[in-house]
């Protein structure tokens, strides 16, 4: 083989000026690459309630960071997929985004996509997913590194229950209904140790199919157990309404509890006068709550007029998390892949959201295991507080 010739030093120092020169218009372009949001959005089928909302909610974040400049100079764009909340559908709408989009954070429509799609997440390595999941599975760091709940999960969420219960009333008896799903299983079995630790006891827990209505045979079961608390997971509305029309008109004086998604103030509002009282856990402040400076849920109403859903606030504050973490690693001069943008995200310590979660927020893990018992003022048609900002940290 000839010899390559050796550059003199004038001519290398120009060859290296030259490609310097090329490199700088390229790291331009680059720098000005949209940050793609992907969405797998459920708005139409079983749950376009939500769908819709969070859609909205994540949009309206996006515009709000583009006007005010993007992020490092770089705009958010927004791709959402309709999926009807179908994991099939789902992961289609997935493998279409990011094979035409180059797609550093996701959002997921459901626990079965989370789980289907989360060795994709670990075979792509760059992409952060968050979603409406609030999955207790989800909640573990090593399974799932590239994912983390915009919540608290399941587990958690009956946690805070259950700690404002313990206080509430020392040495209860708390009832659990669930539905017989994935969904309802959950927490079950972890709260019924946890109520058990805070000297609760747990005297019935009932599983039922999700969505029945003819519960007569479970309610005799619960009014049997005579419980303080009954705690509902794993259902949106219906059996939830059933339950206690029937249990009232028994003599039962239980006080009536759900999770997030039973908690939304439309979903509540429809279980009619007799659910007055009726208290769950949100780990948001409800868009018509002026009880305390929130500027964030500011821009909201300025932006909305009418009502919006928790779930367009869980989509806002996704949307939120997402910005604030792609905007860290980029501050800290490096590539937006999954594990940089999951080590910004666990770097958020005493985070202020604008007032949407009322307490400053420090995401150590997977999830946020903070929440707000409110409680159903049906005169009012309102969710008002019934506790403090109850940590689990």
């Amino acid at each position: 083989m000839p010899k390559t010739p050796k550059l003199s030093q004038h001519r290398r120092a120009l060859l290296i000026a030259a490609g310097l020169a090329a490199a700088v218009p390229f790291a331009h372009a680059q720098g000005s690459e949209d940050i793609v949001i992907g969405g797998s959005i459920p708005m139409t089928g079983v749950f376009a309630f939500a769908g819709v909302g969070i859609n909205a909610g994540i949009a309206d974040y996006v515009k709000i960071v583009n006007d005010a400049g993007g992020i490092k100079g770089r705009k958010l764009r927004y791709v959402p997929e309709d999926t009807g909340y179908k994991v099939d559908v789902s992961v289609a709408a997935f493998k279409k985004i990011t094979s035409q989009n180059k797609v550093n954070l996701y959002y997921g429509d459901s626990t079965g996509f989370s789980k289907t799609i989360n060795p994709e997440l670990d075979r792509n390595g760059q992409i952060l997913m968050a979603g409406a999941s609030f999955a207790t599975e989800l909640n573990d760091a090593a399974k799932y590194p590239n994912q983390f709940l915009v919540g608290p999960d399941y587990t958690e969420q009956i946690g805070i229950l259950l700690r404002h219960i313990a206080k509430e009333k020392p040495g209860a008896k708390v009832a659990f209904v669930y539905s017989d799903s994935e969904f309802g299983r959950d927490p079950i079995e972890a709260s019924e140790a946890a109520a058990r630790k805070l000297g609760l006891t747990v005297p019935v827990k009932l599983m039922t199919p999700p969505g029945s209505v003819d519960v007569s045979t479970e309610v005799i079961k619960l009014r049997r157990a005579a419980p303080d608390y009954t705690i509902f997971h794993g259902y949106i509305l219906a059996p939830i309404p059933e339950f206690i029309q029937q249990g009232k008109q028994m003599g039962m004086t239980s006080k009536w509890m759900g999770t997030f998604w039973t908690m939304d103030s439309s979903t509540v509002m429809k279980m009619g006068e007799g659910a007055d009282g009726f208290m769950g856990v949100m780990p948001y402040r409800y868009y018509y709550d002026t009880s305390a400076k929130a500027p964030m849920l500011d821009k909201i109403r300025a932006l909305r007029p009418e009502y919006q859903s928790t779930a367009y606030t869980q989509g806002f504050l996704t949307a939120m998390l997402f910005t604030e973490a792609a905007r860290r690693t980029l501050e800290a001069g490096k590539p937006l892949d999954a594990r940089n943008l999951k080590a910004s995200l666990n770097t958020i310590k005493d985070f202020d959201t604008g007032g949407i979660i009322g307490t400053p927020i420090t995401i150590k893990g997977n999830s946020i295991p903070v929440g707000r018992v409110y409680k159903a003022d049906m005169k009012a048609q309102k969710m008002v507080a019934a506790s403090d900002w109850i940590s689990l940290d």
